[in-house]
């Protein structure tokens, strides 16, 4: 099992998701919903979803790198097929690309079972950057 780096995804934190597991070419987050997150119907909104995927798909592809490189997302696709509430598990591996990009698929999971989204990624690799924001030392 890889160790994931140590930095922070502020946006994350404010969401409240934490890493849920990790490996070579994979990740899991987990989410406990709650009202602030949840859109007029009381359910967790889409947008917390797609962001869930995005940045779950995006750990998955830094993974599949042993986390020497970071990645910016190139196109995300969600489709959301039932609500979500509770405890939401998102499931993300690797499923191909090369060099220079990642291709990603997940899915968000909620506490019996059932799939609340799916979602397919690309993701670009990069030098982890310089400003602070993920230190180099962290993902070696």
């Amino acid at each position: 099992m890889l160790t994931p780096p140590s930095f922070r995804n502020p946006f994350l934190d404010l969401l409240g998701a934490v890493d849920d597991g990790i490996g070579p070419g994979w990740a899991r987050v987990a989410l406990e919903s709650r009202p602030e997150l949840t859109n007029m119907h009381g359910k967790v909104h889409g947008g917390v979803l797609l962001t869930l995927l995005d940045t779950t798909m995006a750990r998955a592809a830094m993974a599949r790198q042993g986390f020497r490189l970071s990645v910016v997302s190139i196109g995300v696709t969600a489709s959301f097929l039932s609500p979500g509430s509770g405890r939401l598990r998102v499931d993300a591996r690797a499923i191909g690309g090369g060099r220079s990009t990642c291709f990603c698929e997940a899915e968000i999971l909620d506490a019996e079972g059932r799939i609340v989204a799916k979602g397919v990624g690309t993701f670009r690799y990069r030098k982890p950057p310089q400003d602070g924001a993920i230190s180099p030392e962290s993902i070696e």
